[in-house]
């Protein structure tokens, strides 16, 4: 249903280097940059596979406390992803294991971005 997202971020290359690290273990990664003679001035980034899918606005406040997850097609993706965000800068926000109150496959593992924005990736198959 939705085609793409994004978030604002206070310092941008701060939070590219957490999201490229972040989101390398999931198989995303930075795929454009829009030329900031379209943006007024704006750095703006977008991540994803094949497209961006998940876009990085420079904001001088960002509006903490947003949340988004990440799908990881194998548990050891969530794992990498937590060690990965948590290398880069992030904060904890529970570590990487299954949450059967969601569903008995729902394995996550959940970081704080440098806003303050709650990053999670979620495999839904069993190990």
């Amino acid at each position: 249903m939705i085609d793409h997202t994004g978030i604002a971020v206070t310092d941008f290359e701060a939070s590219r280097k957490f999201y490229d690290a972040a989101l390398e273990p999931l198989g995303a990664s930075l795929v454009m940059t829009v030329p900031e003679e379209f943006t007024g001035g704006l750095k703006v980034a977008g991540y994803g596979y094949d497209r961006p899918q998940f876009w990085l606005h420079e904001a001088k406040e960002a509006g903490p406390g947003r949340h988004y997850a990440f799908t990881a097609d194998k548990r050891a993706e969530v794992d990498a992803f937590y060690e990965a965000a948590m290398a880069a800068g992030g904060t904890d926000n529970g570590a990487p294991g299954v949450r059967e109150h969601y569903h008995p496959n729902y394995y996550g593992a959940f970081v704080i971005d440098p806003d303050g924005n709650n990053i999670e990736a979620v495999c839904h198959h069993p190990e």
